[in-house]
């Protein structure tokens, strides 16, 4: 699944919430400094990514993405969140199952907009 959105507009926090339905016990950060989280479940794994420090090199974003092995995690039916991924499609494998954006409408308030070929497996 790619998460998209602004800064603040809830893509970790959203992150939580899967983990913890999920039944992962340990705490849920943001992984923007290493890059990636991985946490096991007993339903499935879940990778946590973060992009965002990798927008700004050209080229780097690929070659990172092969490098973290996130392609392969998602091959291998880990459950893929990647932050500010939207650049990455084609790196990570295609089309992502799910795309998230959250778009910041109040101090209070987000508005989710939901993409990808497997949306109707939970929207109908």
């Amino acid at each position: 699944m790619v998460l998209a959105g602004d800064l603040g507009a809830g893509k970790t926090f959203l992150v939580r919430a899967i983990a913890r339905a999920l039944g992962v016990a340990q705490s849920v950060t943001s992984p923007t400094f290493t890059l990636v989280h991985e946490y096991q479940s007993s339903r499935i794994p879940l990778v946590h990514a973060d992009l965002y420090r990798l927008l700004a090199v050209p080229g780097l974003l690929a070659r990172e993405v092969a490098r973290l092995g996130l392609r392969e995690r998602r091959s291998e039916g880990a459950l893929v969140l990647v932050e500010w991924g939207e650049a990455a499609v084609d790196a990570l494998g295609g089309d992502p199952a799910i795309a998230l954006s959250l778009a910041i409408a109040g101090v209070h308030r987000r508005v989710a907009t939901l993409s990808g070929r497997r949306v109707s497996d939970i929207v109908s």
